[in-house]
């Protein structure tokens, strides 16, 4: 019988063994998806001003109740790691300062789009999903859009929809939490 060779799937502790010896460089931009190394495309100016602007309404409605985190990983099991451009996660006293925020802990992701819808509609999307991350936001930069996910399975999110002008937005893991999210959108 043929068969396919297998594929070996990189652990998260492979990862950084292989940044601490330098088979990635320090300043790579890469993310572990999977176990499958992606590389992810520069930052650019409009990319970061977003991701940033949506970081600071985000902290500003959060308040102590959770935490509003920007560009750093995330542990979702031994295979993947990604790097959503922001976190909403479990406040915790110490900051996650021994670990990354691990997938329980996960109360919403987001990526902006400039040039990686497909893969953050896809890729990203089936993952947070599987992992049971309970909201997932997609700032689509070239549509005016926010896709918004809801309602994880192992295969996807049930709820999906995309938003034309989005206002105010409850963050359904706190429900006492909103974000005007307005003065993003209207900044693209």
């Amino acid at each position: 019988m043929d068969e396919f060779p297998r594929r070996h799937r990189i652990t998260v502790g492979e990862y950084y063994r292989m940044a601490e010896v330098g088979l990635l460089a320090p300043d790579a931009r890469v993310e572990l998806i999977d176990g499958e190394i992606f590389d992810m495309p520069p930052i650019g100016s409009r990319h970061a001003a977003l991701a940033h602007h949506l970081h600071h309404l985000l902290s500003g409605a959060l308040g102590h109740r959770a935490m509003a985190r920007m560009q750093v990983p995330v542990r979702l099991d031994d295979y993947s790691e990604p790097q959503p451009d922001v976190s909403v996660v479990a406040y915790r006293e110490d900051f996650y300062v021994t670990r990354h925020p691990i997938a329980s802990e996960v109360l919403l992701l987001v990526e902006v789009s400039e040039t990686t819808l497909r893969y953050d509609q896809q890729i990203k999307g089936a993952l947070y999903a599987h992992h049971g991350i309970p909201e997932y936001w997609i700032v689509d930069m070239k549509r005016k859009q926010l896709h918004v996910s809801r309602r994880p399975t192992s295969t996807g999110y049930v709820e999906t929809v995309s938003i034309d002008r989005p206002a105010t937005m409850p963050v359904i893991a706190l429900p006492e939490a909103a974000v005007d999210v307005s003065p993003l959108f209207a900044s693209i």
